[in-house]
């Protein structure tokens, strides 16, 4: 595992199948990866905040993956659990650099406020 400017290289593109999710270990994080139908990449942390269903299993529809426990549907863009249920799970920086995938820090989001 090589670092780069404080992201870690985990893959290569070609390996992720469009919308099948792979689960990867960076430092002391597990971590879900994603390569949309547009060739984007996402990274979320690989438990739903649920029961702990490893997210890297679920079905992945446009930019959000379903838990294969419950069937939670999460935002692989800001990591938020969408309505009816609630919570969030950690979305990391990705880039695809020279046919690799690198995975880098969290990505602060803004809290969203429900009540409004």
């Amino acid at each position: 595992m090589s670092v780069t400017k404080g992201l870690v290289k985990v893959i290569k593109l070609e390996e992720l199948k469009p919308q099948i999710g792979k689960e990867v270990q960076v430092l002391d994080q597990t971590i879900a990866i994603f390569r949309l139908t547009n060739d984007e990449v996402r990274a979320v942390s690989n438990r739903c905040p649920h029961k702990n269903g490893p997210l890297a299993e679920g079905i992945v529809s446009g930019e959000f993956v379903f838990c294969p426990l419950h069937d939670w549907k999460i935002s692989l863009t800001t990591g938020e659990v969408q309505k009816p249920d609630n919570g969030c799970i950690t979305t990391y920086e990705t880039a695809v650099i020279d046919g690799y995938v690198y995975i880098g820090e969290p990505i602060q989001h803004e809290k969203h406020d429900p009540s409004r």
